[in-house]
């Protein structure tokens, strides 16, 4: 009868666990990225991933991005890594495609950063100035170009007379990457001094497709004196209205899961800064320096920044120094920073050296099990201690069962004759916690990692193994939830951590018998959504441990017989 009940009660707590888990992870933990691929009748088709194009043309779009394009003036953007265009009405950049990055693995549909007015989920980035009794260019207003072409090695400058003896002119160059530079000058050859305050804005016609969660920001993001703030989503610009900031230098933008579009003024000047609802219920991140009087005869200029592009984390960091202002702060590592990014920079080095991202994390692992190895082999004795002590323990819990103080002073009495520390077994997990965690985020997180395969059915480490048995391989014409769509890597990590708890010393309470004969059945559905490098990662690092205790047994082989009752 009391068999029974502990296992009931093992299984109402492993289906808290499953189902709580499920819960969870969708509103505050995000198990992966969306599935890249699946099986269908045995063969791997790709899927296709709009979603992870912030300006990605939609069924419902108001009208076609290319009908759009053709309608104003523009000046051509190339460079290695990206395609678009300049309007010449309004000085926007609001055409940018990202051709080294695509969409889904089939690599046939490059990412739209930036998109016009008009067409579906516009995007787009304008400068202009502001000011009393001077006529300033508007949205409306065309620009002369000084070339047709905007590219690494030739800058192009927009200008515009309003007839007041006032010249406005933009220059914009771009380099290799992902980085805008924005000079704004006012030449006034006015009888007069004028007053003039540039700007520069990010508009999106509406929030991203990405989910904001707990662990991944995505949303209005932006560094205010030398502090990133997260603080801020779309829902809270529509909620609570204008997020208005002043600051010293810093930027501010719009950050997707991999993209970002940010605005950086003059680190020198002093700018009011906000994020707002837009006349066409979009959002808005926009700043401007103080005004700049300019006598006659006088130029004022001023110079910034936009970046426009995709978050390689060395990418920003390098930015970072050149700008003077932590647009690394972009990704948001979270409390763990200090960790997590020398865990990303040692796994993307293994990656560049192997070549393959998969093989890469299995070195991760045997890098973190050799550091960690005598931690370890401490565990590991001292589980096989208390697997000599169970008959001694089992004798003190039937001599004082109806004495639970006593219990435990006999019981700690035993640990210290034996010399056998309970809780060693428990330093091992601490700190793989950690670990676990920091690739969890570089998975989520970082574009450097998105879309690389392994081998074999796995072509994606950052989306769920998609080979399942629960659907026949894909031969049964149905595809389960993801918490029951069990791929071969989950099951593997089941079947590991199962032979794992094999050969540590059995519990000597029976609910808790119960609880780890189910645990790595239980885990092995936890796992299953999430990403197949996180899963690799747990099946390598519990292979070795199985590795590790099997070599401590053959030299030890008295460890595993318990003593003799006493």
């Amino acid at each position: 009868m009391n068999d029974s009940r502990n296992m009931i009660l093992a299984i109402v707590l492993s289906a808290i666990v499953l189902f709580g888990w499920s819960f969870l992870s969708e509103r505050y933990f995000p198990t992966a990225n969306p599935p890249s691929t699946e099986i269908v009748r045995g063969k791997e088709v790709v899927l296709p991933n709009p979603q992870a194009d912030p300006a990605a043309d939609a069924p419902k779009a108001i009208r076609d991005r290319r009908i759009v394009l053709a309608e104003t003036p523009r000046v051509a953007i190339k460079t290695p890594i990206l395609q678009g265009s300049i309007n010449l009405r309004g000085a926007q950049i609001d055409d940018l495609v990202l051709t080294q990055e695509h969409e889904s693995l089939n690599k046939d549909t490059p990412i739209h950063l930036l998109s016009p007015a008009g067409s579906s989920n516009a995007y787009v980035a304008g400068f202009g100035w502001s000011g009393d009794g001077i006529a300033v260019p508007g949205p409306a207003t065309v620009w002369t170009a000084s070339g047709k072409q905007l590219t690494p090695a030739t800058p192009v400058t927009l200008s515009w007379n309003n007839g007041q003896g006032q010249t406005f002119r933009i220059r914009m160059s771009v380099d290799e990457r992902y980085l805008f530079s924005i000079e704004q000058s006012v030449a006034n050859a006015g009888a007069g001094a004028v007053a003039a305050r540039p700007y520069s804005l990010i508009s999106r016609a509406a929030a991203s497709a990405d989910p904001d969660s707990w662990t991944t920001h995505v949303g209005p993001v932006g560094v205010f004196n030398g502090s990133a703030n997260y603080d801020w989503d779309y829902d809270d610009i529509t909620e609570s209205g204008d997020q208005r900031f002043a600051s010293r230098g810093g930027w501010l933008g719009f950050s997707d899961k991999y993209w970002l579009a940010a605005i950086v003024p003059d680190q020198a000047s002093n700018v009011d800064a906000s994020f707002r609802r837009g006349g066409n219920g979009g959002f808005v991140a926009d700043f401007s320096p103080a005004p700049a009087i300019v006598a006659s005869g006088q130029i004022s200029t001023y110079r910034s920044h936009l970046f426009a592009g995709a978050k390689e984390i060395e990418l920003l960091e390098n930015y970072s120094t050149e700008l003077g202002t932590q647009i690394e702060r972009a990704i948001d590592w979270g409390w763990f920073r200090w960790f997590m990014k020398p865990i990303f920079s040692l796994l993307h080095w293994l990656f560049a050296a192997i070549g393959n991202f998969g093989l890469a994390i299995i070195g991760l692992t045997l890098i973190v099990r050799a550091l960690m190895f005598p931690i370890a082999q401490k565990q590991f004795k001292s589980m096989a201690s208390m697997r000599v002590l169970q008959p001694k323990m089992k004798a003190l819990q039937e001599r004082y069962k109806d004495d639970k103080p006593k219990l435990q002073q006999e019981m700690l009495k035993l640990y210290q004759e034996e010399k056998v520390n309970p809780m060693a077994g428990c330093l091992p997990i601490v700190v793989q916690i950690p670990i676990f965690y920091a690739l969890y985020k570089v998975l989520m997180l970082s574009v450097e990692m998105r879309h690389q395969p392994f081998i074999l059915w796995i072509k994606d480490l950052s989306a769920p193994d998609p080979l399942t048995p629960v659907n026949l391989f894909g031969f049964l014409n149905f595809t389960p939830p993801s918490f029951l769509a069990l791929g071969i890597l989950p099951i593997l990590l089941g079947v590991t951590m199962w032979l794992q708890f094999r050969l540590n010393p059995a519990p000597m309470d029976p609910v808790q018998k119960q609880v780890f004969a189910i645990m790595p059945w239980v885990l092995m559905f936890v796992m299953a959504p999430f990403a197949a490098g996180l899963q690799l990662y747990w099946v390598t690092n519990n292979l070795l441990t199985i590795a590790q205790q099997k070599w401590l047994y053959s030299r030890h082989p008295g460890l595993k017989e318990p003593a003799a009752a006493t």
